[in-house]
């Protein structure tokens, strides 16, 4: 089902409203422009006479708090829409006047709704503005808020039209929920992927190669490398066969596929050779369409399950682009599963399967899936025009996730061009909410390019496709994972496993054996040295968020000698996540950070 319009955000909306009359009464000449409900909060949009400083917002919230307590009443009235416009013009309120232009000729709308608030004992009417609800009943009912930021934003999001101020604010029912948001909030900023990622030294962005265009330093490059193994064993063992693609191809692939035309905006210009126009790939799927058509297939041979961790490039917005989250330059998780009708249910909850199998290793405790629908109006624009074959395989997905038992809620006109889809949503440990990856259902594409399979009746008939993505990119779910463990990895994913530290140089022998032992055993092991203090070199490895420490001296030497590796010294082991320290032996040590590597143990 779609989602409702819920009693929060009815709320969040309703205190939108209310900080737009406490504009209004703060600078009588503001215009305004669009004020909704976001998760936790709310925002609105204004021209105003001056530049807001941080000091306004105490003197807003005063006055909003005021027209809360007033307990004003929402009252809704319509007018024709023409009248609307008028009314909204004469007011000098010139965004809101575009914006029912705009609902006028798009939506043919006969009607605009407006909301003005009235003190209930007297009949006053305090504020009118053009909005289509919902509110509250009376703004006694908003609960409680914060007014959190100031930032620009422009009209429409048109960088060519005026610059407006954005006041973001956040609410909800409870002063204790409010509280819990603001920590969250708090918690999240010393999270965020780009300080850790610079902190940890995981990645970099260089003007001299281009805004949105990672590079992986040696640290980063680590958990790259593990991700990508831990996908290339699970593939395998459910029966995917990995390929690979070049990084560019010729514009008439995209036209083949249909993606030029929908996606021409977000692809990198073409380069001229040969007479030919090449394109930088924006996505794998067509050219693993061909890997499929390489040879004859029958029924016999699918389904076909085709992997890659393929290298796209997106000419995404500038303004769009944050971190690792929204790159230009992505590589990609991706696989196409080539499979007949029958053979879709199974495979479909195969891919689940796989999503639940990472959200159990990764510690992901709550995620939803939203199933992306078509819409009419855009079947022929938007969305291949085949009524029959949207409706049957809607249906399909819908079965599936049922059966699935994932929590999920449909989205009407979300979908890919080429067929219904599942987004995937995910929440940090922390509660910040992020779409990680998408598994769609693909009926049109295969037919454009003529893949066939020969049935059991030696007739040609089109396999459905299957495009998933489990681990989305790796730019995107690294960014994902250091929010979530806070920089913290567990020590399969760790850049650096273990730190030996020798307290003086006659302990360093024995810490370099220890070393190499671990080195050869696959254990990414470092070792530094007594130049610094003791103290100073365990404050700097809890920077990096090592997992374990390994403190080295005369006690733990007791019993070793030269070339026993592990059989009898010993160790002290600090363990960054608890801050235990104890002492074991060196042979004990290696065998649990083994088995915790090789369980992949959180």
């Amino acid at each position: 089902m779609a989602k409702a319009v819920d009693k929060h955000d009815a709320m969040r909306h309703s205190c939108s409203h209310v900080m737009a009359q406490a504009i209004m009464d703060m600078f009588p000449e503001a215009k305004l422009a669009v004020g909704p409900w976001i998760d936790s909060g709310f925002y609105h949009d204004f021209e105003l006479p001056r530049t807001l400083i941080p000091e306004d917002l105490p003197i807003l919230e005063k006055k909003m708090k005021q027209i809360m307590k007033q307990r004003q009443k929402f009252v809704r009235f319509e007018l024709p829409v023409d009248e609307g416009i008028e009314y909204l013009k004469e007011r000098g309120q010139d965004y809101t006047a575009e914006m029912a232009v705009d609902l006028k000729n798009g939506k043919e709308v006969g009607t605009l709704s407006f909301y003005e608030n009235i003190i209930q004992q007297n009949d006053k009417k305090t504020f009118v503005n053009m909005c289509a609800g919902p509110h509250t009943d009376n703004t006694g009912e908003i609960g409680v808020f914060k007014l959190m930021k100031i930032a620009g934003s422009y009209f429409k999001g048109d960088s060519d039209r005026p610059m407006l101020q954005r006041i973001y604010g956040a609410c909800f029912e409870t002063q204790d929920e409010l509280n819990a948001h603001l920590t969250m909030l708090r918690e999240q900023e010393k999270r965020d992927h780009r300080k850790l990622g610079k902190d940890l030294e995981l990645y970099t962005m260089s003007e001299e190669v281009g805004a949105g265009l990672p590079l992986w330093l040696p640290n980063g490059t680590v958990i790259v490398e593990e991700i990508e193994k831990l996908a290339k064993e699970v593939e395998f063992e459910a029966g995917y066969d990995r390929v690979r693609t070049p990084h560019i191809t010729k514009g008439s692939l995209y036209h083949k596929s249909g993606h030029l035309p929908y996606y021409a905006d977000s692809m990198y210009p073409p380069m001229e050779m040969d007479n030919e126009e090449y394109y930088l790939k924006p996505m794998n799927c067509p050219h693993h369409h061909l890997i499929y058509d390489a040879k004859p297939r029958s029924y016999r041979d699918l389904p076909v399950r085709l992997a890659e961790y393929g290298h796209c490039y997106r000419f995404e917005d500038s303004g769009a682009l944050f971190g690792l989250m929204r790159v230009r330059s992505m590589c990609m998780n991706d696989a196409h599963i080539y499979c007949t009708l029958e053979q879709f249910e199974e495979e479909f909850l195969a891919v689940l399967e796989i999503y639940k199998k990472y959200f159990e290793l990764f510690g992901i405790d709550k995620y939803m899936m939203r199933l992306s629908l078509h819409n009419k109006e855009g079947l022929g624009k938007k969305y291949v025009d085949n009524p029959k074959l949207w409706i049957e395989t809607e249906e399909m997905v819908r079965k599936a996730m049922k059966k699935s038992g994932v929590n999920y809620e449909e989205v009407p006109g979300e979908a890919a061009f080429y067929g219904p889809k599942i987004d995937v949503e995910i929440w940090s440990a922390i509660g910040r909410q992020f779409t990680l990856a998408t598994n769609q259902l693909d009926f049109a594409i295969p037919k454009r390019f003529n893949l066939t399979y020969t049935d059991k009746d030696g007739e040609e008939k089109t396999p459905l496709c299957i495009h998933r993505a489990p681990l989305s990119t790796h730019e995107r779910l690294v960014g994902f994972l250091i929010e979530h463990f806070a920089g913290a990895f567990p020590v399969w994913l760790a850049p650096e496993q273990v730190r030996l530290m020798p307290v003086a140089d006659p302990h360093a022998e024995y810490a370099m054996e220890l070393m190499d032992e671990l080195k050869k055993k696959g254990v990414r092991a470092t070792i530094e040295g007594p130049e610094n203090s003791l103290g100073k070199r365990i404050r700097e490895a809890e920077k990096k968020k090592i997992p374990y420490m390994l403190v080295i001296g005369d006690e733990e030497m007791k019993g070793w000698k030269k070339g026993d590796g592990t059989k009898n010294g010993s160790v002290t082991v600090r363990d960054y996540k608890t801050k235990e320290q104890k002492s074991t032996k060196a042979s004990s040590f290696v065998k649990k950070v083994i088995k915790e590597i090789e369980e992949r143990a959180l």
